[in-house]
């Protein structure tokens, strides 16, 4: 059943462009639909065009491009916020007849409280430091916190695109209202019962993968070997994404430490006779711009790695959820041959079992059918974004590191001119 929406004279087409708080001015680039998702058939495209971040929350303008006869328009634009996106994710999630299917994974909620804290910490310190390192340091800050706002969007656009290109979810009452709907839905903040209802789900899925995998004989191999796979498959991701993470944390932390190191040469610099003063103040600007490479290089390890990491962990998530509903349907079919012996043993009821024992059946057959075209696509589709993730990771290492070369030998040079 569908949720309220909520009446109100709000005007999505009035959105800004995007901004963030501050000086900041973050500009979207318009992006090609994102390499993981398969949109061979364009009746409907879907991007996220523009966004603009508050204090609290970020307002995400959707556009939307379709030649399906189920929308009002061949063309819209809609105004939503992370709860919206939530709110279509769980309409997926608690609709059976999606049993089968693997869900997108739920955008992660816009968190910027990190670089906030970092912009406070350092308008706090603001006197211990000198202008120019305050100027470097802010400048770092903002594309830091640009760089995130830019992900953000990026997770939010994925999981449209992926509800888009998939030729059942598409199809979805929930889709086209939250596409075409020009006013706010009634999707609020998650209070603290939702998210203890959230936990209470969580757990509840996991104490049923415990249970029922101890308890009900999957006598299917290729199920079996997906259930041993996905578990020890999420534990790596895991694993991985924890220390990819702390890498790109050390880098940023090295290209942090040019800063100083350029801001104690300048200082350095303003004592010294002028052909070391110089000498000094090339050196300073050298490592200037080694600090905007490194930073790069940071940037796009979390982007490309990172970010490919994180999102097929939550989306290996998803695929583990399919195989605990299979299990359900299991059990429940099972049950049903049960009260189908014992119906025929007391010679009772014995045909609303038999009905009962052949849904059951059925159901269970179609969702196993379901599930495993998901799987195999999962694999498909996680291998090629793989696959492109590492190649333009690659890539762009390799232009950095020419770029760091070409700049190492431009300023020695430079150096040596200044002897």
């Amino acid at each position: 059943m569908m949720d309220c929406v909520e009446d109100t004279n709000h005007d999505p087409l009035s959105a800004p462009s995007v901004t963030s708080p501050g000086s900041l001015d973050p500009k979207l680039d318009k992006k090609k639909p994102n390499e993981n998702v398969c949109l061979a058939d364009n009746s409907l495209l879907v991007d996220i065009s523009d966004a603009l971040s508050e204090k609290e929350k970020v307002k995400f303008t959707v556009h939307t491009k379709t030649t399906l006869p189920e929308f009002q328009k061949s063309e819209f634009i809609v105004v939503r916020q992370h709860e919206e996106f939530v709110w279509l994710h769980d309409r997926y999630e608690e609709n059976e007849e999606y049993a089968g299917y693997i869900i997108p994974p739920a955008p992660p909620r816009p968190d910027f409280d990190a670089s906030r804290e970092k912009l406070q910490r350092l308008g706090e310190g603001e006197g211990a430091l000198t202008r120019e390192e305050f100027l470097k340091m802010k400048e770092e800050l903002e594309d830091e916190y640009l760089a995130t706002f830019k992900k953000t969007v990026a997770m939010h656009e994925v999981f449209l695109q992926r509800l888009a290109a998939h030729p059942v979810f598409r199809g979805d009452a929930h889709l086209r209202v939250f596409l075409e709907y020009e006013q706010d839905l009634c999707a609020k903040p998650r209070g603290r019962m939702d998210l203890i209802g959230g936990l209470m789900r969580s757990m509840t899925t996991t104490t049923d993968e415990i249970y029922l995998g101890a308890t009900v004989r999957d006598v299917n191999d290729f199920f079996e070997q997906e259930t041993t796979f996905l578990q020890e498959y999420y534990s790596h991701l895991k694993e991985a994404v924890a220390k990819v993470d702390r890498m790109t944390t050390k880098h940023k932390e090295v290209a942090d430490a040019h800063i100083r190191l350029s801001s104690c040469i300048t200082q350095l610099a303003t004592r010294e006779q002028p052909p070391t003063e110089r000498f000094l103040t090339r050196a300073a600007e050298t490592f200037d711009k080694c600090r905007k490479i490194e930073g790069r290089m940071a940037s796009d390890q979390d982007l490309k790695l990172a970010d490919t990491l994180r999102y097929y962990m939550r989306d290996a998530h998803a695929a583990k959820a399919v195989l605990v509903r299979r299990l359900r349907c299991l059990a429940a079919y099972e049950a049903a041959n049960r009260n189908l012996e014992k119906a025929r043993a007391k010679n009772k009821d014995v045909h609303a079992a038999e009905q009962a024992q052949a849904d059951a059946c059925a159901k269970f057959e179609q969702l196993s059918a379901r599930a495993r075209e998901e799987l195999i696509d999962f694999r498909t589709r996680r291998v090629a974004a793989f696959r492109k993730s590492l190649l333009d990771l690659a890539e762009l290492e390799i232009k950095h590191a020419r770029s760091q070369q070409e700049l190492f030998r431009k300023s020695l040079q430079v150096l040596k001119e200044c002897q």
